[in-house]
């Protein structure tokens, strides 16, 4: 995937977009997860972050760089500043600030679930977004929806089946599926969300801090909807302490009904891992309907 090319390109266009001169003289391949690789680039007092990928995906890089730059705006939680993203003969790439992580503590976790709060008091008057974006590397519809249980029937939920059922997961999963779509208004007699802005892919992953103990998030999927998918998220994988959840409950207090409701928002990513590596994830959404449907 990289070339000398490929970085020589980037090299000028931080330079170009910085204003700044910028020659590579170390070039480190590090840690980035399932969908991208992942790359240090080093010049003289300068670091920068760069992902690469397919040519084909610069519209996800760009979806990137607009939502980092919307959470940028709101200064609540700290991201790594978007720098470019563009596109060479072979890749499509991202350039972020470079920022050394370490592992959160109770103090920044308490200081996390504090501007969380305050990130999710950013509000709209719909439900969506300005632009569709991706989660991983799957799309994700935002269509502005008046309406949040249609929002997440149509744009999400429903929207993770149907690709499900174009690689080939029907029987027990669509059924299941089927019926918990014709029953997602039950789960919100005595709720009415409020369009939040949220990072939209908030696993432990996604989160660390930085040298002075800075909470930090990073690879959002943002859009406007359910503060509750955001909290719902960081309980799927673990990683997030008790001080984080009472900080945060401290500004904004949880439904009672959030208990049930995060097994559906959590469905959602659940499903897009069945459409992106398989596996056993299948069975586990059926679980996940399952229960939702003996509610």
């Amino acid at each position: 995937m990289k070339t000398a090319q490929t970085f020589s390109a980037i090299a000028k266009q931080i330079s170009d977009v910085t204003q700044t001169s910028f020659e590579i003289e170390n070039t480190k391949s590090i840690s980035g997860g399932d969908i991208n690789a992942a790359f240090l680039l080093e010049g003289k007092n300068q670091r920068y972050f760069v992902k690469l990928n397919q040519a084909n995906l610069l519209e996800m890089f760009a979806a990137e760089f607009i939502g980092l730059t919307e959470l940028a705006k709101t200064q609540t939680v700290k991201i790594a500043s978007p720098i470019t993203f563009g596109q060479t003969d072979k890749n499509s790439f991202l350039v972020l600030e470079f920022i050394e992580f370490k592992r959160a503590t109770p103090k920044s976790e308490t200081r996390f679930g504090q501007q969380l709060a305050q990130l999710h008091l950013q509000k709209q008057p719909y439900f969506g977004w300005k632009i569709d974006n991706t989660i991983g590397s799957t799309p994700q519809p935002n269509a502005r929806s008046e309406n949040w249980v249609t929002f997440w029937r149509e744009q999400r939920f429903g929207f993770q089946l149907q690709l499900a059922a174009q690689k080939g997961y029907g029987g027990k999963l669509q059924i299941l599926g089927e019926k918990l779509c014709e029953r997602l208004d039950d789960f919100f007699i005595d709720y009415k969300p409020q369009p939040s802005l949220l990072h939209g892919d908030l696993w432990g992953g996604n989160f660390a801090t930085d040298n002075e103990n800075n909470p930090v998030i990073f690879d959002p999927a943002c859009y406007y909807g359910d503060r509750e998918t955001d909290l719902a998220m960081t309980e799927l994988f673990g990683g997030f302490g008790q001080n984080f959840y009472a900080a945060y409950n401290e500004v904004l207090q949880l439904d009672s009904g959030y208990k049930t409701r995060k097994t559906l928002y959590n469905l959602y990513h659940i499903l897009n891992h069945v459409n992106l590596f398989g596996g056993g994830y299948a069975s586990q959404a059926e679980k996940m309907m399952q229960k939702l449907l003996a509610k």
